[in-house]
């Protein structure tokens, strides 16, 4: 499977963001807005960043529990459907690539949770975890999940799964690279007779390189829960120094 290395640059198109926009339902977002909220330890008022945001539902849930979000994102698509929702005057929408994050030490926490971290080459997602950390006040807690975690992701990892949201499918295929340690997927959106594929690729770290990557960018790292290799994804919390 050939990926273009700058895939996630045209991915968020589509059908691919109405899965996604589809995918959670709000009782789930309301759950992890309040598990994010509680993990910063920051106080209402305060300003998060949300980065990427995609379509703005955890922005939108932790602007209606008085934080101040901004959210940032690529895809035109994901963002015109964050500018429509109700409240989202209550948030900054920003249109920029996640390593460009022109705030310095401005924010009192941020998070990139769900799968949207690995997107990028080593360098790349260690200069994206360095903007974050430049994008904070001292003290400010930065909250890293992922399931791109070797252990915990070969342990879980199917070659050919499907899913179902609403009425689209998703259907999945893995290859996971082991001489680059990146796991490439080809994504088949089915819905009403329209099929559109996509591919993309997740750099992958073991546990210790991706505690480094995180500490060498200027945070103190420990993670929300003890380490598991039953689990399916690992969430870190890194404080600013």
């Amino acid at each position: 499977m050939r990926v273009e290395s700058n895939w996630w640059e045209h991915f968020f198109e589509g059908l691919s963001v109405k899965l996604w926009l589809e995918a959670l339902s709000p009782e789930h977002t309301d759950s992890e807005a309040d598990t994010i909220a509680r993990l910063l330890r920051a106080e209402p008022g305060a300003e998060l960043l949300d980065v990427p945001c995609g379509g703005g539902r955890l922005s939108l849930a932790l602007a209606e529990r008085g934080y101040r979000p901004t959210g940032v994102d690529l895809s035109a698509e994901f963002l015109e459907h964050a500018r429509s929702c109700d409240g989202a005057d209550r948030v900054r929408w920003e249109h920029r690539e996640m390593r460009d994050l022109p705030w310095p030490g401005r924010f009192d926490g941020a998070f990139c949770v769900g799968n949207s971290f690995g997107y990028l080459d080593e360098e790349g997602n260690a200069a994206f975890v360095r903007a974050v950390a430049a994008s904070l006040k001292p003290g400010a807690r930065f909250i890293l999940e992922t399931p791109m975690v070797l252990k915990n992701l070969l342990g879980h990892l199917q070659h050919r799964p499907w899913w179902k949201v609403g009425e689209m499918y998703l259907l999945v295929s893995n290859q996971y690279n082991h001489e680059k340690s990146r796991l490439d997927i080809e994504y088949t959106f089915l819905s009403n007779g329209r099929a559109e594929v996509r591919h993309g690729s997740h750099q992958a770290y073991r546990y210790s390189e991706l505690y480094k990557l995180i500490a060498s960018a200027g945070f103190d790292v420990a993670t929300a829960t003890p380490w598991t290799r039953e689990a399916h994804s690992v969430t870190f919390i890194a404080t600013r120094q």
